[in-house]
């Protein structure tokens, strides 16, 4: 086997849509009308937008595994981001799906996650029980609706329909029933768009193979024990062949890269063989199936499978992680009830900008799920 097996067997480029992407000009557009731009088409300016928010700068400190103040080359949520968009481009140019479109899901799909990951994202949710609970993609979905606030004509972004549908993977039913178009579908149990399905495969693939290069390199995982990983063992076997002196630092490189294109490669030829049997000539008929047209095949599903697995035993409960999310959620909880005791402490500007000023919970919800790691951490120091 070469060094380039693993290279994705979709391999010519492709032009124009196909008839089931979503296309900008006949989309269900924005909630409140704009005017088009000359120069770039409506998903091109969400992506813009996205770029350009608030929300979108403060994910460079905040974590994805570590905690930010862990070490400078770990990933944070910026950097997985721009990860995600990458992956998810790549897929929709190979299916002649929307890659603008795509790309603007990638961007924003963190926006609502709270500081130290999905430690602090359990602690949030846990303080906000009694209050209707705390999902960080419907965060995600009302920063770019109701919390960025920097155009005078409207709250939030006022991204199209077809970008927030993406932004929204998941959702309870109760939650849906009040976002209006969005919900709409998880209370039809319907399906969103194939680039939403796309970016969602996309994420998974990005933070599954990085966690696994994170993990390497901060020594909380090992080469031997991800070797009793048949999708790791499969291709770090075939690194050692082809470079047999390759340093550890190389090996890891290599294997990921060939494990994330491996990856991209099934999930592409599967897709496309159920789009040729479902045969959707729109997107609406790929809205109105009961299940993902998106997916990989059953036997690499297994192999993915294996690998969360792992990591959900090795990685993600080691001690020290265990360490750092305990007190992460201790972090979270202090802060919640410091503010929620004295809501004066937030800042009058964030108060007024607020869409729900007279929601105490979910005003200082909001206010904790913008904070950054360090900054969560230093206003956590003042409590002493």
């Amino acid at each position: 086997m070469s060094a380039s097996a693993a290279s994705p067997a979709v391999s010519k480029p492709r032009t124009g849509l196909a008839s089931y992407a979503v296309r900008a000009e006949t989309g269900r557009g924005r909630r409140l009308p704009e005017a088009v731009s000359r120069y770039r088409n409506d998903f091109q300016r969400d992506r813009d937008r996205i770029i350009h928010s608030s929300a979108f700068r403060r994910l460079e400190y905040k974590t994805q595994v570590f905690v930010n103040h862990e070490g400078d080359l770990f990933r944070t949520r910026l950097t997985h981001s721009l990860e995600v968009a990458q992956i998810a481009r790549t897929l929709a140019r190979e299916l002649r799906l929307n890659e603008d479109l795509i790309e603007a899901i990638a961007l924003a799909h963190d926006l609502g996650h709270t500081p130290f990951g999905h430690a602090g994202q359990d602690a949030l949710n846990a303080c906000m029980r009694p209050y209707g609970g705390f999902e960080h993609n419907a965060q995600s979905l009302r920063v770019v609706d109701e919390l960025e606030c920097k155009y005078a004509a409207f709250r939030g972004l006022n991204l199209l329909f077809e970008t927030r549908e993406g932004i929204l993977k998941h959702c309870s039913v109760r939650r849906a029933r009040a976002l209006g178009d969005v919900g709409e579908r998880f209370l039809k149990r319907q399906q969103p768009s194939l680039e939403a399905q796309l970016a969602n495969f996309a994420d998974e693939i990005a933070y599954n193979n990085h966690d696994v290069d994170d993990g390497l390199r901060a020594g909380l995982i090992t080469f031997e024990q991800l070797r009793g990983v048949p999708l790791f063992r499969r291709h770090h076997d075939l690194v050692l062949e082809t470079y047999p002196r390759a340093t550890r630092r190389q090996q890891r490189h290599e294997t990921i890269r060939r494990m994330i294109s491996t990856l991209i490669s099934d999930l592409l030829e599967a897709s496309q063989q159920r789009l040729e049997t479902v045969k959707p000539r729109h997107v609406n008929d790929v809205r109105a199936l009961n299940k993902p047209l998106v997916g990989y095949s059953e036997a690499q599903r297994k192999q993915n499978l294996a690998l969360k697995q792992f990591l959900n035993r090795k990685l993600y409960r080691h001690p020290k992680v265990v360490r750092m999310s305990a007190q992460s959620q201790r972090i979270v909880a202090d802060l919640f009830k410091r503010y929620m005791k004295n809501p004066q402490l937030i800042p009058a500007e964030f108060v007024q900008d607020s869409p729900n000023p007279t929601d105490l919970p979910r005003l200082v919800a909001d206010y904790i799920a913008g904070m950054t790691d360090r900054f969560a951490l230093t206003e956590h120091k003042k409590l002493r």
